[in-house]
């Protein structure tokens, strides 16, 4: 049955709004959760700096590698559907990865977390359209994008109290009473939506771009334990090559291709993205990165390593609220050029830290990063949404989506292989059984746990120093990488023009939106 959006209760759209930014929060705060407990999983799982990769990007390569074709698939078949689907898919997977006895069955939950996020996601905002009129829509999306907002600093407090109160598990299961709640308030409260003109799914497309995401992650991840000459790193690397030139000629011939390549074509679009994912792909790398250095180095607890993250956070929500203030007299583009130099100098600050260091030092860099990741995301995105044509609102977005998401899970890698590259080679583990040797090369969480339980303090100090000169490394790249492209987008992005919000608004409202109550 075909009705209006009017059609749909006032009341209804709502309360259905609040089951979707239910659903949102628990994503957000499942995106920042785990970083808090790398250390305790290290230790309790036994999990290598490896393992602990791809626990951590496991999900974000699933989640990434499958927002185009989730988005398509519930077009053409109905967004409640899926997004119930995607719902008790990580649901059920939260509740498997709460009980899974190693680290290989929290990174198997974790691959169907991220298939349940990456049908979540672009579904539920998805819906916004359907349901909402112009004149409520704006509000909507802001609540939509809140929630998810709200959840990433709710993570490392949240996961940091659960640890210290109860068992690692608890991270995952927190995770079961929220999506279960949001999901009957799904079915009862939300209509089906479909859009009958939707293209099909490009099956091969997406065959051929998942495949080249895990060829390439697996390489960088496991490039440092297993040498970047090594065969099998070699041969992830060019079949990661092969898939992403196949991809690309594939989708010049589609029919219905996955994504527009001439958008990437297009500066105002590419360079604006290019920031997104620099900054995203940075950040993912040092959420990575400082909880574990809060934790092992300095000597927090969780919960503690959770609440000295937050500096990070404030500042982020202060670049947000600048970027709110300014973009409308100055444009995008001064804004972003900005906040990269404010990110590289976050980044610089950092690359300076000792190990004797405490908290107090820590603070100014870390308000420092998150100001220049606030500068540089919000603006990048608005600019990006700004130059997608019209007609291409839906697709583009996925694909806006999916380059972040992939730069972040590129992020946990890249930057992770690094730090662990520079942390074993200067580990001293000479005298340790072979053994405890393993374990303290593998990571900082490792060696600490080997450290307390032979009381061996050399060792302790050696594993710190080696852990903060792995993080200065990863620091001072990250400096380099952000001013680099600082300059970049100073000197080939086009400048302000006027832009008119409305046109592309009405635009994105179809006539012919299917709407079952």
């Amino acid at each position: 049955m075909e009705v209006s959006i009017m059609d749909v209760g006032r009341n209804r759209r709502w309360f259905g709004l609040g089951a979707l930014a239910l659903s949102m929060l628990a994503l957000g705060f499942d995106m920042t959760i785990l970083n808090v407990a790398l250390t305790t999983l290290s230790e309790e799982l036994r999990a290598s700096t490896g393992a602990l990769q791809w626990i951590v990007g496991s999900y974000l390569l699933v989640f990434g590698a499958l927002l185009l074709p989730a988005g398509l698939l519930g077009d053409r078949f109905g967004r409640k559907r899926l997004l119930l689907a995607g719902l008790a898919i990580f649901g059920a997977t939260s509740f498997a990865g709460a009980f899974a006895g190693g680290p290989g069955g929290v990174i198997a939950a974790r691959v169907f977390m991220g298939l349940g996020a990456a049908i979540v996601t672009p579904l539920s905002m998805s819906m916004l359209p359907a349901i909402f009129p112009p004149r409520e829509r704006t509000r909507a999306v802001a609540i939509w994008s809140s929630s998810m907002a709200l959840g990433l600093p709710l993570g490392p407090l949240l996961g940091g109290w659960l640890l210290e109160n109860f068992w690692w598990g608890s991270i995952f299961l927190i995770n079961v009473p929220i999506v279960v709640a949001g999901g009957i308030a799904v079915a009862v409260l939300l209509p089906e939506t479909r859009d009958p003109s939707a293209p099909r799914v490009d099956g091969i497309g997406a065959l051929l771009s998942m495949g080249a995401i895990v060829a390439l992650v697996y390489g960088v991840i496991e490039a440092p334990v297993r040498g970047w000459g090594d065969p099998a790193v070699l041969g992830s690397f060019a079949l990661a090559a092969v898939l992403l030139a196949g991809f690309a000629l594939w989708e010049r011939r589609a029919p219905d291709p996955m994504l527009d390549t001439r958008l990437l074509r297009a500066p105002r679009f590419a360079w604006a993205m290019a920031a997104a994912i620099t900054a995203n792909l940075m950040m993912a790398g040092a959420l990575f990165v400082l909880p574990q250095y809060l934790e092992a180095v300095q000597g927090n607890g969780v919960f503690d390593t959770g609440l000295r993250l937050t500096p990070m956070l404030l500042g982020l929500m202060a670049g947000g609220l600048a970027t709110d203030r300014l973009a409308h007299r100055t444009g995008h583009k001064p804004i972003l050029v900005a906040g990269l130099f404010v990110l590289a100098a976050g980044f610089g600050w950092g690359a300076l830290t000792a190990t004797g260091d405490d908290y107090s030092a820590t603070v100014p860099w870390l308000l420092v990063l998150g100001l220049g990741c606030g500068l540089t995301l919000v603006p990048a995105m608005d600019a990006v949404l700004a130059a997608l044509p019209a007609d291409q609102a839906g697709r583009g977005s996925g694909l806006v989506q999916t380059l972040r998401q992939t730069g972040g899970t590129l992020g946990v890698a890249g930057l992770g292989s690094l730090l662990s590259a520079v942390y074993r080679d200067r580990v001293s583990t000479g005298g340790l059984p072979a053994e405890a040797a393993g374990a303290a090369r593998d990571s900082v969480g490792g060696a600490v746990a080997v450290a307390s339980r032979l009381n061996d303090g050399a060792l302790l100090a050696s594993a710190r120093d080696a852990y903060v000169h792995g993080m200065n490394a990863v620091f001072a790249a990250c400096a380099v990488a952000a001013a680099a492209a600082g300059v970049l987008l100073w000197l080939f992005q086009p400048g302000r023009e006027r832009e008119d919000a409305a046109p592309a608004a009405d635009a994105r409202e179809s006539a012919h939106e299917h709407v079952q109550p």
